[in-house]
């Protein structure tokens, strides 16, 4: 079986599990929906009070709160086992994921799905279609195209954070919750355009970790509004493929932290 269908595998059986207490499951979709939409609302507060953010108008910003919240929903159901990570690693149970002839990246990607992120997905679905309706755009080739590359570049991006973030537990032990900026905090960064960041802010979300890329860029030409980032059309086109370059980065680094494992020495 190779590393597609045994992921495939590992999917299935998360999802028969998490549907054992069904009435729980859908509990937590609302709560996850109704919790991000309470975010929405703080956004929509914001304009009813300001009307505009410099040259942005509401339904403009929507369209970032959408994409950026689809991804990380997605990202963060995939990486929940990176996410607890630091729970395994003190427990020693990554010396059985050692043992096991796959990946231990896979393995841990493959440990559970969380479904009750389709509350945050299907939140920012409904953000987003409400602001293409509301801008008129066509949902066409073109933008098919860069919301599409937006949402797998943005995934593999927060994909990528956290398992930083377990990488930096090979040597910490404990979780750095200060890694909790560049997810959490990425997230509530990218639902705003760049362009009304600081400068040095701007940098460091575009060369180090590459929000921008992901996320603004691509949404810039959905609106036609490159211009206000001074960047060619045709690099809207293709800077998501930053985060799946970000992703690739990391599992490499990922694989130098095993090397420094020395189990729990119990």
């Amino acid at each position: 079986m190779n590393d597609f269908f045994l992921y495939l595998r590992y999917i299935s059986v998360s999802f028969k599990s998490q549907m054992q207490y069904k009435v729980s499951f859908w509990l937590q979709i609302i709560g996850q929906f109704l919790g991000t939409a309470i975010e929405f609302f703080g956004v929509w507060a914001l304009f009813t009070r300001f009307h505009s953010i410099g040259t942005w108008t509401l339904n403009e910003v929507a369209l970032f709160y959408g994409i950026v919240n689809i991804s990380f929903a997605c990202a963060d159901a995939l990486g929940k086992g990176f996410d607890s990570f630091t729970t395994i690693i003190k427990s020693g149970d990554f010396d059985r994921l050692l043992l096991r002839p796959r990946t231990t990246a896979l393995q841990l990607l493959g440990q559970e799905f969380t479904l009750k992120r389709i509350g945050r997905f299907v939140q920012g679905i409904v953000v987003m279609g409400w602001s293409l309706s509301s801008l008129h755009i066509p949902l066409n080739f073109k933008i098919v195209w860069l919301l599409g590359i937006s949402f797998i570049g943005g995934v593999a991006l927060f994909v990528g954070i956290v398992i930083m973030q377990a990488t930096l537990t090979f040597w910490t032990i404990e979780s750095l919750e200060i890694m909790n900026v560049l997810t959490y905090g990425g997230v509530e960064t990218a639902q705003y355009p760049l362009a009304i960041y600081s400068k040095w802010f701007q940098r460091f979300f575009t060369f180090l970790i590459p929000l921008a890329c992901v996320s603004y860029f691509p949404l810039l030409a959905v609106l036609e509004k490159e211009d206000a980032f001074l960047v060619p059309l045709w690099f809207c086109y293709i800077s998501p493929i930053a985060g799946i370059l970000f992703l690739m980065v990391v599992l490499k680094l990922w694989k130098i932290g095993e090397r420094y494992y020395c189990s729990t020495g119990s």
